[in-house]
């Protein structure tokens, strides 16, 4: 398998390794985890939170210096051990090839044609680093013992990662050696990075990874200092927080869900080789073969010669992108803003418009999401806002009169409006929100733009800036929707022009509709989060570049992947009865040491 690297200590600036007592370390370790674990600060003091954490975490990282494990030499130098094992093990190593794509990081390549849907890429269980080959690991006595690990999937393979590390023997060495050193998430960034994104959506859920990715390791590096099912696990000696911020990344942007050995159920993973594939927009190719017991991925589409062969990560915004895999993709056809919205139960018509969204299988208040492209809402948020404009006749109407019940069928369809006074009204009510969501910003999109002229801009700061830009232009996109939207029913108004009315034959033109617009639907199909996910599954991706995927098993007892979004409820504007926004400001816990922490990496990191 070619020439073996050694592994060596990473030395400090002084040539020699930090020398910290025991005492020093569990007192800082313990202030940490005091002050990960204590209530959430009040609205506005989450960056004076995040300051102070900050300090311990650097505190901790300058007694820590020369104490973390690298590889000698470079990435690159690992790749032919990496395709020799997978040759090995039974993956597909012909086609392709390991390549370095600049900007994008390293990639596949195509050495020959490959056409659309063509099967190029397949990697066996025996690869994969699963949370079942953890418990049967070194980990396993401690896996037994702590309810942390057993909640945490994602927690117990960073962990995993790290013991398979440190050990020369694991067969995984090859894969490990050749994940990146480094990674481009917000847990790399420096605080004056970070700094750029106050203000923008993504900025709540940067400051909760942080702060949750330095609990966990504050958790853990008690545990396993104490814990006697940890007195065998390679950690103990060295286990800095460099260390985990590089196994919490390497996890998160490339952690997957396939199904089980017997397909009963699914768990989480990482594949090697496959998980180098870069994103592009298309349709998920990769799917589970329980017959044949491995990963496989078709082509996205034709491949000639030398080109690089893209794969597509999922339905994911360019907030989710940057949190979880560290970049930012420019051509994103699924980017998105989240919108918080809700009946106040102080109002008047709180009963019946309950009833109604009831009816159609939304909430009275829920997290939606405004888009980039056309239209910017979708059929679900219509359906809302269309409610929430109603008057109390219109609300009898859809509740007792005729055809009450298939009218409710008609909430989410453009081509049926309740009225031109209730379009007029819920397009006025959206453009004013965009426009208001707009000021909250400090910057504006050309001072943005401008600011990415400059040349010395760092990588991060640049990432963080293209991410708040891209949250203005939708916004801008749906302020000038609703107005254009606005003074088009304000002219059917004044023109008279009649209603068009909903007829019983009129159910096979909605359920001929695009997807998006049939109502009733199914509340998880909203943009909206479970109020009790940590690090939730589904937010993260694969590979450095996310992959974000998960296996659902099919009728013939074949699994497909499939794309599980939830997007969390930070930073989300609310509405009262009035129209009036209040800020919501929320995170979610697993537990009261460890919960959402770890999300993913870089462009490079391929």
């Amino acid at each position: 398998m070619g020439k073996k690297s050694r592994v060596k200590t990473q030395r400090s600036g002084s040539g020699a390794s930090a020398v910290v007592s025991y005492k020093e370390m569990m007192n800082l370790i313990s202030e940490l985890l005091q002050k990960c674990s204590s209530a959430a600060p009040s609205p506005g003091k989450e960056w004076d939170e995040n300051i102070q954490i900050r300090a311990l975490v650097e505190k901790i990282r300058k007694k820590q210096k020369g104490l973390s494990v690298v590889f000698e030499g470079t990435r690159e130098d690992h790749f032919p051990d990496l395709l020799s094992w997978a040759k090995e093990c039974g993956a597909s190593c012909e086609g392709f090839t390991l390549t370095n794509f600049g900007a994008e990081g390293y990639g596949l390549q195509a050495t020959c044609d490959i056409k659309a849907e063509e099967l190029f890429l397949w990697i066996p269980r025996k690869m994969l680093m699963t949370v079942e080959s953890a418990q049967n690991s070194i980990l396993g006595p401690l896996y037994s013992q702590d309810r942390i690990l057993q909640a945490m999937g994602n927690v117990t393979l960073a962990l995993h990662l790290l013991c398979e590390r440190a050990d020369p023997l694991s067969p995984w060495q090859p894969y490990i050696r050749s994940l990146p050193q480094e990674y481009d998430t917000p847990l790399y960034y420096q605080q004056d990075e970070v700094e750029l994104l106050l203000g923008t959506q993504a900025v709540q859920d940067v400051l909760s990874q942080y702060k949750n990715t330095a609990r966990q390791y504050a958790y853990f590096y008690k545990l396993v200092q104490t814990h006697p099912a940890a007195n065998k696990l390679p950690l103990k000696d060295s286990f800095t927080f460099d260390d985990y911020r590089w196994a919490v990344s390497s996890v998160m942007t490339r952690q997957n869900q396939i199904p089980t050995e017997d397909g009963s159920r699914v768990t989480l993973a990482l594949i090697p080789l496959w998980d180098m594939c870069n994103h592009t927009n298309g349709l998920i190719t990769t799917g589970y073969n329980l017959e044949d017991d491995r990963c496989e991925c078709v082509a996205l589409k034709d491949y000639k010669k030398n080109d690089q062969i893209y794969i597509f990560y999922g339905t994911r915004s360019n907030a989710e992108f940057v949190i979880h895999n560290g970049f930012f993709y420019q051509d994103n056809a699924h980017d998105r803003v989240k919108i918080k919205l809700g009946v106040s139960k102080s109002e008047r018509l709180y009963a019946m418009k309950a009833e109604v969204l009831a009816r159609a299988g939304i909430p009275v208040s829920c997290v939606f999401a405004l888009h980039c492209n056309e239209p910017p809402i979708s059929a679900q948020l219509l359906a809302f806002l269309r409610v929430f404009c109603m008057t109390e006749e219109e609300l009898k109407d859809f509740l007792l009169g005729e055809h009450a019940i298939n009218k409710i069928f008609t909430l989410g369809n453009s081509e049926f409006p309740v009225s031109w006074k209730n379009e007029i009204n819920l397009w006025t009510f959206l453009e004013t929100r965009a426009a208001l969501l707009l000021k909250t910003y400090k910057t504006t999109s050309e001072e943005d733009s401008l600011l990415l002229e400059k040349p010395d801009l760092s990588m991060h700061s640049r990432v963080a800036i293209q991410l708040r830009l891209a949250e203005k232009q939708i916004l801008e996109k749906v302020s000038s929707s609703g107005r254009e939207k606005r003074l088009y029913y304000q002219k059917k108004l004044e023109e008279g022009a009649p209603l068009p009315l909903y007829e019983e034959s009129d159910i096979a033109l909605l359920e001929s509709t695009d997807d998006n617009a049939k109502l009733p639907i199914l509340m998880h199909k909203l943009d909206e989060v479970d109020d009790d996910q940590a690090i939730p599954v589904e937010e993260h991706s694969h590979i450095m570049n996310g992959k974000k995927l998960a296996y659902r098993m099919k009728g013939n007892g074949k699994p497909q992947q499939v794309i599980q979004e939830s997007i969390s409820t930070d930073i989300n504007q609310a509405l009262d009865s009035n129209g009036n926004a209040s800020l919501d400001q929320g995170q979610t816990e697993v537990s009261k040491h460890c919960d959402t922490g770890t999300e993913e990496e870089p462009r490079e990191a391929n």
